[in-house]
């Protein structure tokens, strides 16, 4: 979503989020606290699954996506992800509990553009993190 007018604060900033986590009871809570922030929320068990959505036409301004995940990890995702050109212009966000500098720079250099280790915030935190990430964006590629 591009609709928010450069400069506007990122309270006010909404859109589509792809959460992907292979706990649901994480994954249902960041579900609640997005949604209930404004945003259109599709959550995903797996990799496989957030690929299947994407596949099928969600189109995400925001995938937040666990590391470690059984069968597909975060790693895998964004291969395919990326192979598949799905969702190019989406801001990828890694919630992890993986904090090591190798496990960062491999994400980044997927272009994960914020790694973010789960024990470190609250998830009012990571939303504000999502909204500023998205209102920078805007800002960066504004709508014609």
């Amino acid at each position: 979503m591009n609709d928010t007018p450069k400069g506007q604060d990122a309270s006010s900033v909404h859109g589509s989020i792809l959460l992907v986590d292979d706990d649901k009871f994480l994954l249902d809570m960041y579900g609640m606290k997005f949604t209930g922030a404004g945003f259109t929320v599709q959550t995903c068990l797996s990799a496989e699954e957030a690929l299947d959505a994407l596949r099928k036409g969600f189109v995400a301004d925001v995938i937040l996506f666990d590391l470690v995940m059984p069968e597909h990890d975060g790693f895998s995702f964004l291969e395919t992800r990326h192979t598949e050109n799905l969702v190019p212009g989406a801001i990828l966000i890694a919630l992890t509990n993986q904090s090591n500098d190798a496990e960062k720079k491999r994400a980044e250099e997927f272009g994960v553009e914020h790694f973010i280790v789960k024990a470190s915030m609250i998830p009012s935190e990571v939303v504000e993190v999502v909204k500023k990430g998205i209102a920078k964006s805007n800002d960066r590629n504004p709508k014609a």
